[in-house]
Parts: C-alpha cells; structure tokens; sequence
C-alpha cells in the first residue's frame, strides 16, 4: 500500500510547471476514436492515472496507441467494436464520453456506467436527454448504457442544468448528425472548448464554445490531426492555494492566466499577493490569511475542483469562513479528516462554515477522493509534525508525481511503498 509522508512547517519557493487539463484530456482521448482516417497526436498529455485507463480501454477497442513522455498518438481507423464493458469502464467517470463518440461515428454504443469520485449523485439524464433528441433510443441494461440510432438528426436541445458532461457528450454526438444541432444553457469551461477545438482539428464545425449556445453543423466523417492540450486549471489552482497556505514565493508557469481570475480573486482577498504574466502567475505569502467567504459556481465563477484545497487553507485563516458547494451536495468528507488535524468546521447541508484556528498539527489520514487528497496534501505542509495520507490512488488520478513537484519547490514530502 503506498501513502505519502509529509513533514510539515517548510515555505514553499521556486516555479513549477503546469501538466496538460486531466479535465480536457480525459474527453479528447475518446473524441480521437471518432476520426476514421488518418492518426490524432495528442500533445501534452498528463502522466495520470485516469489518462492511462483511457487508455486500455479504447487500446481494448481496437485503437492503435503509440504512448511517449506527455504526448499520445492514436489510430482509431481499424476500430470495429461498439461495447466498453471493462473493469477501466467502470472505474473512471469520464469513460461515458465513449458513448457521444462511438454514436457519433458508428450510431450505436454500449458501455457501462462508471464510478468515480463519491462526491455526490451524477445521473446522465442530461445526456440521455440530448441523445435521444438527435434521435437515439437509450436503454439502460445490466448497468450498461446501450445507445442505438438509424441516424442522428440536428435539433434544438436545452439542457435543464449546466452540465460539463453532458455538454460535452452530447457535442461528440453531435458532430456527426445530419443538420444544425444547437445546445442551450451549456457548459463553458476552458475544458469544453478545448474538446470544441479538438474536434474542429478533426474537421468538425462546432461554433460558440465558452459561450452560452453552441451550434453544431454536422460533418459526414472526421479525420485525424495534431493537437495539444490546454493547462490544467485545477492543478494550477491547487499549486496557487498550496503558496499561498504554505508560505513563499512561487511562480506556477504553463497555464493561462484568465482561466485562474476567480481563484486569484479569492486568495488576494485571503491577503495573498498574486502577480500575473503572460502564462505564468507569481504567488507571494507571508502566511497570514484573513477568512474569506467562498462559492462554487460553474465557469467562469470559482471551481468545484478547487473548493477542497481551498477549504484547507482556509482551516488556519484568521476569523471565519464560509464554503457553498452548489454543484456536488457530498463534498465536504474531506472535512472529517482535516478535523483530525485541529481544524474547526461544521457542515450545514451544503455550506460549511470554518473557524480558523492557529494551526493544524499531523495526523493519520486518507484522501477520501481525488480534490480532497490535495486538500490533505496541502494541510499536511501546513501542520506541525509528521502527516501521513492514505488513499492516494485518488490523487494519482489527477496530479501527476504531486510529491515530485512539491519536494521541488521545498516541501518534505515522500512516497512510501510497502
């Protein structure tokens, strides 16, 4: 079993870089499969785990992969099966994007509902419903997705709630129905539009990502291309909260500095200096944080995926604090073992309210998932004393060798394998 060992109390100093969007990357990967001709490589492409189930599952397709240090390179023109139904299907959420890509391109699909972070109920009936208006029957069978179409017509679909997912999905669907297909009350994180032009690499006529309305104009097949993912927003976010916790002068580089306004946003009001470049941000702490009230929202407001780091930090800012998680109602487990540390924090529903205490000491704990396991990591730098962190196969889904860049910025940090 591995854990990561922290000792905590050092400042952090120095530049990291920022890997490719785990984010982006987990719904390019399966969009590729639907390119008939020729080859896609994909550039920047993080060492995560989620990356490498992705790709034993459409390598198990009959996808041919040619993997190097951060870029992939897929021929998915041999592709014949229609069916994801792995145990790597089942495990990771974003494998329902197989389903937009193998209906977009061969009409049908069957594949197994995922798992995932636990953080709260995710239905696809948003999906479901976008599907079926391009004229798909969707049946749900021995916990399996099986989504099947003579053909797939453009139409008018208006999503009920704003779904990263869903919109997504139901674009790769899209793409290659017969018409105009415009989708209502979308979607626009930096992640949607990447996939948004991924796709137009391919050949595909997608217009409006990162707007509110996106229109579709089907093309007939997609062809393969070169393409390199955006930074990560949420990797980023976390490097920026860990500075600003820890103490120090940091300069997070390769990341786009406007997808980080609402994260920067927060920690200036926390009494965070925070400096931007052209693609980088400085984060300068003195380590003195003031309470500050925070609420998830879709982009381009403050992020789900960051609200756990960001919780961590704010367990040792001076007053009160206030978290609203409006996205996921289970995201606040993290709180449990942060309170084995000394933090003050209760949850009321949706709202947890923090009251900041003069610091967190070590302690035995676990990422109960993936945003949480960085919360831990951040609060483990923080403490006094020696942290332990179990669990961490959650982190490795979304932060390639986290203890690799923060030992390199001065932290204490290592991996133990027993």
């Amino acid at each position: 079993m591995e854990r990561l060992i922290i000792k905590g109390g050092n400042s952090l100093n120095g530049t990291v870089d920022i890997n490719g969007a785990k984010n982006a990357a987990v719904a390019i990967i399966p969009a590729a499969i639907m390119a008939s001709e020729g080859i896609c490589v994909i550039d920047n492409i993080p060492d995560i785990e989620d990356v490498h189930c992705l790709e034993r599952i459409i390598e198990e397709l009959g996808a041919g992969l040619k993997i190097n240090k951060n870029s992939i390179e897929i021929d998915s023109t041999s592709i014949t099966r229609t069916a994801a139904c792995t145990e790597d299907v089942r495990r990771m959420r974003a494998s329902y994007y197989l389903i937009g890509a193998l209906l977009a391109r061969f009409k049908e699909a069957k594949v197994e509902l995922p798992g995932g972070c636990p953080i709260g109920v995710r239905p696809i009936d948003q999906h479901i419903k976008g599907f079926e208006a391009l004229g798909a029957t969707v049946t749900i069978e021995h916990g399996a997705a099986n989504v099947k179409a003579d053909k797939l017509v453009g139409a008018n679909i208006f999503f009920d709630v704003v779904s990263v997912g869903a919109t997504i999905n139901v674009m790769l669907a899209a793409t290659m129905a017969e018409g105009v297909t415009t989708l209502e009350n979308v979607a626009k994180e930096p992640h949607v539009v990447d996939v948004a032009n991924f796709l137009n690499s391919m050949g595909a006529n997608i217009r409006g990502a990162g707007t509110d309305i996106i229109k579709i104009k089907g093309v007939k097949s997609l062809k393969g291309c070169a393409y390199s993912v955006i930074p990560d927003q949420i990797e980023a976010g976390t490097f920026m909260i860990a500075a600003a916790a820890c103490g120090g002068d940091v300069t997070i580089t390769n990341i786009i500095p406007k997808h980080m306004e609402s994260i920067s946003a927060k920690l200036i009001e926390a009494g965070v200096e925070v400096v931007e470049g052209d693609d980088s941000i400085r984060v300068i702490s003195a380590g003195k944080l003031k309470g500050v009230n925070v609420k998830t929202t879709p982009y381009p407001g403050f992020p789900t995926d960051v609200q756990q780091p960001m919780t961590a930090m704010l367990c040792v800012a001076s007053g009160r604090s206030i978290i609203t998680e409006s996205i996921w109602e289970s995201r606040f487990k993290h709180l449990d073992e942060l309170k084995k540390m000394g933090a003050s924090a209760k949850v009321e529903g949706r709202i947890a309210i923090l009251e900041g205490v003069e610091k967190l000491t070590g302690a035995v704990v676990k990422a109960t998932d993936l945003r949480a396991g960085a919360a831990m990591v951040i609060a483990g730098m923080m403490a006094d004393g020696e942290t332990e962190i179990y669990n961490i196969e959650h982190i490795d889904r979304g932060y390639p060798h986290i203890e690799d860049k923060f030992r390199s910025l001065g932290a204490d940090i290592r991996r133990i394998n027993d």
